[in-house]
């Protein structure tokens, strides 16, 4: 399934906003420092492609073609992240190369170093 990188990116923080609570595209405006009108127009695409439900209360919830999008951003960011940590790089810095690198692995690379991340986390 191909989609846009800034489709995955307001996916993903449907994804990680919903771990804290109910999101509304205000909440995910604030989360990626986006301006409303940019965040009401994505959400209006997400909604007309199926992957996000909006209910009346302005709450959105992620379909199960998004919430499979949105986990596989998700896991990448959280393991690179964690990697590029362990090896001695700022959270903050990590998190971001994180985000620019989990849209472009294929899904071969992503396992090779799924596999090999998990391995050097072991090792300590």
């Amino acid at each position: 399934m191909n989609i846009h990188e800034s489709a995955e990116n307001y996916l993903e923080a449907i994804l990680a906003l919903g771990e804290k609570g109910p999101v509304r595209s205000i909440d995910v405006a604030q989360y990626l420092n986006f301006s409303k009108p940019s965040v009401s127009r994505a959400m209006s695409l997400l909604r007309e492609n199926g992957y996000v439900i909006m209910d009346a209360g302005g709450f959105l919830t992620l379909t199960d073609a998004g919430l499979e999008i949105a986990e596989r951003i998700y896991e990448r960011h959280l393991l690179i992240t964690k990697w590029l940590v362990h090896l001695g790089v700022p959270e903050d810095i990590a998190a971001e190369d994180a985000c620019k690198v989990e849209h472009d692995l294929s899904v071969e690379s992503f396992e090779a170093l799924r596999g090999r991340i998990a391995r050097d986390l072991e090792d300590g």
